[in-house]
């Protein structure tokens, strides 16, 4: 293997070499009598091994170097195989949330002009029903039963001889994934994983996070279980749908945790809010979880608070920041948050996002909407002034794939390579700590002042009845009218008029939020897929605006 080979598929093979017989994941198969759920695992030599024999399988049905490979696969033992198969042919894995929904998963099928499909029954049918937007599919391979449309069956492509497989050699700007975005804030877009950025977000995971090799990982994306095996910890993947981690049974979380003893895990607010509640209520504790990552969306502090009530005095809940472009960026644990940031965040700072990592540089230059061709430091804002978040470094992705026009609204060439511009806003403090501040597309525009959603947000969060609100604008740029749509605790059993007028009240405290005079109440706010947290800001300006106009006409 020539030393400066890069395939991060060399990682599983060097793992298996060195602990062959740890478990590198634990699945769900099915349940007991009782109810609860049955678990089996593979081992680093069984995950490495099987993956060994699908590659063989892969190259015999032509997929090699370079062939982007759409996959749709349930979590568990046959995507994480099948995904370093992938690798160690150096072909290119096309990841696409199934969550997305038919029209925006179409649209991503389409950007990519896919040479190959592997998926389960289901995924076939829906390929057949959909033909003319998979007509680059040359080959295709179906886990599980194969029905009447042909091609190739995985249980046969793996019946292959268990020797080593000669992984793909790979330089560092190779591609080796295609990862798209849930498109929660706009098209969905594909990033491009390059070997080398790969093998640094997942160094810098281990350096800041999973620096014990005995770890345990209770993984509740098939992202994170995909880094554990690349470290070389064990993952279990719980019973979960990814499209709702929102409505997740909280024992399917709890029990796993107890049972193999996880000392950490990642998990979106949404998640962490539901599981934190029912372990209250129940009385539960989690002793050996020591460290706990909330992301996906910015984590309210009564969530962490929660949940940090179900952990031993050593164990920690922090609110972490990331993006499919680039992770880890930085987090900040809750009791730092509790000490130093709360009231800050009360009083419309924003959310603290904790100290940038050695990975990653982060800059905050002026806002705009514009693209911007190269990088100067005259963009620069001043310490503790809002701007947009702007990202370099080696876990930063350079490219969206083969889509020019994303490219120029979010990269900005900086000598031989790009900056990635978040599309976040937000501020760096005195002491070097990143503020959350909302999206750069949600920000109102007055006539007299820009409002950025979270600080507003933080402000009216800390109505005892309010579970989280959203700042919107209704009317043309520039000229907005702000307004704050509420959505109540569930156990919240006071008059809305009474409430409104409380929640107003604790808006004209603050000056960014004193000119807040329309306050609406939505049962159920829309949310992203993939973390359940992402709040719907464009779904309810256009709910906010209907409703305005409704009680105009009356």
């Amino acid at each position: 293997m020539p030393s400066n080979n890069l395939n991060i598929a060399t990682c599983l093979q060097n793992n298996a070499l060195k602990f062959p017989n740890k478990k590198a994941i634990i699945y769900p198969i099915g349940t007991h009598k009782d109810g609860s759920i049955k678990y089996a695992h593979k081992t680093y030599s069984q995950l490495n091994t099987e993956s060994d024999q699908y590659a063989r399988g892969f190259e015999s049905a032509g997929i090699t170097k370079g062939t982007k490979t759409l996959f749709m696969v349930k979590p568990g033992p046959d995507l994480f195989s099948i995904t370093f198969a992938l690798f160690k042919v150096g072909a290119i894995p096309v990841i696409v949330d199934p969550g997305l929904g038919v029209k925006r998963m179409l649209h991503c099928f389409n950007a990519v002009n896919a040479e190959a499909f592997i998926g389960i029954k289901r995924a076939h049918i829906f390929r057949l029903l959909l033909a003319r937007n998979f007509k680059s599919v040359k080959t295709w391979i179906t886990v599980g039963k194969r029905l009447f449309w042909g091609g190739y069956s995985l249980k046969k492509l793996s019946n292959q001889k268990p020797d080593a497989y000669p992984i793909a050699d790979t330089n560092k700007d190779e591609l080796a994934l295609i990862n798209f975005t849930t498109g929660s804030t706009g098209p969905a877009k594909g990033v491009e994983y390059t070997h080398a950025m790969i093998n640094k977000e997942y160094q810098s995971l281990k350096l800041n996070y999973y620096d014990d090799p005995d770890h345990i990982d209770l993984a509740t994306l098939s992202l994170f279980a995909l880094y554990d095996i690349l470290i070389g910890i064990t993952a279990v993947l719980p019973k979960i749908d990814a499209t709702k981690p929102a409505l997740v049974d909280p024992r399917n979380i709890i029990d796993p945790i107890l049972h193999y003893k996880a000392t950490m895990m990642f998990a979106s607010p949404a998640l962490l809010n539901r599981v934190g509640k029912y372990g209250i209520e129940h009385g539960i504790k989690l002793p050996t979880m020591r460290t706990v990552l909330a992301g996906g969306a910015p984590v309210t502090l009564s969530t962490m608070e929660t949940f940090q009530q179900l952990l031993s005095d050593d164990g920690s809940i922090l609110t972490t920041y990331g993006s499919t472009e680039a992770l880890p960026i930085s987090s900040i644990d809750f009791k730092t948050l509790e000490a130093n940031c709360r009231h800050k965040t009360e009083s419309g700072q924003g959310t603290c996002i904790g100290k940038p990592l050695e990975s990653v540089e982060v800059s905050i230059i002026k806002i705009t909407d514009s693209p911007i061709d190269k990088w100067d430091d005259s963009l620069l804002m001043p310490t503790g002034t809002v701007g947009e978040i702007v990202l370099k470094g080696g876990i930063v992705s350079q490219s969206y794939y083969k889509n020019p026009k994303a490219n120029a609204l979010n990269k900005i060439l900086d000598g031989d390579e790009n900056r990635h511009r978040m599309g976040d806003l937000g501020l760096l403090d005195e002491e070097g700590q990143l503020w959350f501040c909302g999206r750069k597309q949600h920000r109102v525009c007055t006539t007299d002042i820009t409002l950025f959603s979270v600080q507003c947000e933080g402000i009216f969060n800390q109505h005892p009845d309010v579970f989280r609100s959203a700042l919107v604008g209704i009317g043309p740029k520039n000229n907005q009218t702000p307004i704050i749509c509420i959505e109540l605790e569930p156990n919240s059993n006071k008059s809305k008029t009474a409430l409104k007028q409380s929640i107003l009240d604790i808006g004209k405290a603050h000056a960014i939020t004193k000119d807040i005079h329309t306050v609406l109440f939505h049962d159920a706010f829309p949310v992203d897929i993939r973390h359940n947290a992402k709040i719907g800001r464009e779904q309810l300006a256009i709910w906010a605006h209907q409703q305005q106009t409704q009680e105009q006409t009356v």
